[in-house]
């Protein structure tokens, strides 16, 4: 921090002394965390008026020492800020944590599936059926999590098949699987963003938008995505967003993390009107509220997941415990991002045809929010990740447009995010409009089958020839994988995998929870207090686990048939 500071301070004073050699100079301090862009212009243009050539750079020199802080700021503190780092990690953590299905936790030693694991109701990628196909063998995963849910697998690379685009790249080929929740689905697609220093595979849509990739159609297309959906249907759009899906306009606001598409929510309300909503995130410190809860744009989630406790002491209250006590039926939530406010309405995060509520509280140790599937519902997002630091568009969601039954690959003048504004806020939670672009951007629009709004499928090919699959579609995963049948497996892959992949058979084996406590039954009071030693722990698993262990998030229910929290949809 104090590195950059200086570093910052120095191209200050070189500015400074070519201004003064025109005889005309204007400095501009560092804004402070709190204010929004126009006010930090308005400030700077008062502060500096009248002054000339002759500017005091002792006055700058103060003033750079009394917001050392601010100033030594990066735009993506969830990779700088050590406290706030830590907060991004346990939101990235748990929105990884529930792989893109269905979940439940039972007690320690208890069986955890009321059902088996049926592989036939899945489609499998056949290896030897494609002549493209190459099995990366020495790299296997096994990804284990809390509830006794199993993967495992090894990578490969084959051709494959995404809307109206192709490309070589590297897929998991799942070998084994345990639970029911993937029953009927063949794999899961996850649009995130890569992490630095990961075993895992590079993220398809990089690898298809990867220049240097020579077996691709696709280096041209924007390296961008938006997503939406509707009641009964959803739509995802490659290299950018169709103006018709907006009503209105598109706000842009820099991610507050590189490799998660993190954004702070500094105000969270609950009530009838804007006006009369009890707050949810009580900041104790304007400090703690500058960047607010770091929360995730997860399709991967279904709901709106908010804290259950204190945030490790930022808050003064529990949000889950006031949402609980002044719950009621038609009443809206108002998001605060960038100095923006989002409203979710009643029908969104109430889910009528099966009388539940789409609002979980937080499993422990998470310091923050995953915003699900019932933003998407009101909301085109786009995610822009076509710089070093990531970018998210919202607008509200034109009601009237109709999402696509097919692949539709069409050009648009868009409007795109101001990232020369956006670069100069360091950090600063603002969101800014977008500016127009008369220059003719291709965009795919491909239809996203939607599952009462709590799941999305995407049909992708992989192959030569192409085989079909149907895979969970996720935001917050940067997983793609489908099964395959091992026995199946052509002899010299078999020979390279591990002994023991095919011994054993995991939708065979008696799975146990290793929870050491039940998931609770939904409640009104208390909370569950996170500890030290589990956010160190967290943080290990995040830098340098080999498996990944997750931790599902709880299911809370109620024998209030008004208020019953629905299960949620994670990412591995």
């Amino acid at each position: 921090a104090k590195s950059a500071s200086e570093a910052l301070m120095r191209s200050a004073l070189r500015y400074l002394t070519v201004l003064a050699a025109a005889s005309s100079a204007v400095a501009v301090p560092a804004a402070s965390r709190g204010e929004t862009g126009h006010k930090s212009r308005q400030d700077a243009n008062a502060y500096f008026a009248g002054q000339q050539a002759a500017i005091d750079v002792r006055q700058l020199e103060d003033f750079a020492h009394g917001h050392e802080d601010q100033m030594a700021r990066d735009s993506l503190p969830c990779d700088t800020d050590p406290d706030f780092k830590l907060a991004c990690a346990s939101v990235s953590h748990h929105a990884r944590a529930t792989g893109g299905r269905k979940f439940k936790v039972a007690d320690k030693g208890t069986k955890l599936f009321d059902e088996a694991y049926r592989p036939e109701d899945s489609r499998h990628f056949r290896a030897e059926d494609s002549s493209t196909f190459v099995a990366q063998t020495s790299q296997t995963f096994d990804l284990n999590y809390a509830d006794g849910s199993h993967l495992r697998g090894f990578s490969g690379v084959d051709q494959i098949y995404m809307g109206d685009y192709k490309a070589t790249s590297p897929f998991g080929v799942i070998t084994d699987c345990n639970s029911p929740d993937f029953n009927g689905v063949d794999g899961i697609l996850g649009f995130g963003l890569p992490k630095a220093g990961s075993d895992l595979p590079t993220p398809v849509l990089f690898a298809m938008t990867d220049e240097e990739n020579k077996d691709t159609n696709a280096a041209q297309l924007n390296r961008k995505f938006s997503f939406f959906s509707t009641d009964d249907k959803a739509e995802v759009q490659l290299g950018g967003y169709d103006p018709a899906t907006a009503d209105g306009t598109m706000w842009y606001t820099p991610a507050l993390a590189s490799d998660d598409f993190i954004v702070g929510v500094t105000s969270l309300k609950f009530g009838d009107t804007q006006d009369s909503a009890v707050e949810l995130l009580k900041w104790k410190s304007k400090a703690q509220k500058n960047y607010g809860a770091p929360s995730i744009m997860d399709s991967g989630t279904s709901c709106l997941v908010i804290p259950a406790d204190g945030m490790q002491g930022q808050l003064s209250n529990v949000p889950w415990d006031d949402f609980a006590k002044h719950w009621k039926k038609h009443r809206s939530f108002w998001m605060e991002i960038g100095q923006k406010t989002w409203e979710i309405p009643f029908n969104s995060w109430y889910l009528a045809e099966t009388d539940q509520t789409c609002v979980q509280p937080s499993p422990e140790g998470m310091q923050g929010l995953l915003v699900g599937d019932v933003f998407f519902r009101e909301y085109v997002v786009e995610f822009d990740m076509t710089g070093r630091k990531p970018i998210i568009g919202i607008a509200p969601l034109n009601k009237r447009y109709q999402p696509v039954a097919h692949n539709s690959l069409a050009s648009f003048e868009l409007d795109e995010a101001p990232k020369g504004k956006l670069h100069m806020l360091r950090g600063a939670e603002i969101m800014y409009p977008a500016t127009h672009n008369e220059m003719l951007t291709q965009v795919d629009r491909i239809p996203i089958v939607n599952k009462k709004g709590t799941q999305y499928f995407m049909d992708v090919g992989i192959g030569t020839p192409r085989q079909p699959f149907t895979v969970i579609f996720d935001t917050g995963s940067t997983v793609f994988g489908v099964f395959t049948k091992k026995h199946d497996l052509p002899g010299h892959i078999k020979n390279q995998l591990p002994n023991y992949y095919f011994s054993e058979n995991l939708h065979e084996m008696m799975q146990v929870s290793t929870s050491e406590r039940a998931a609770p039954m939904f409640y009104f009071a208390g909370s569950s207090n996170s500890t030290i030693a589990t956010l160190l722990a967290l943080n290990m698993v995040l830098i340098g686990a080999v498996l990944m262990l997750s931790r599902r998030t709880k299911k809370h229910s109620s024998s209030d048939s008004e208020f019953e929290t629905v299960k949620s949809y994670g990412t591995i």
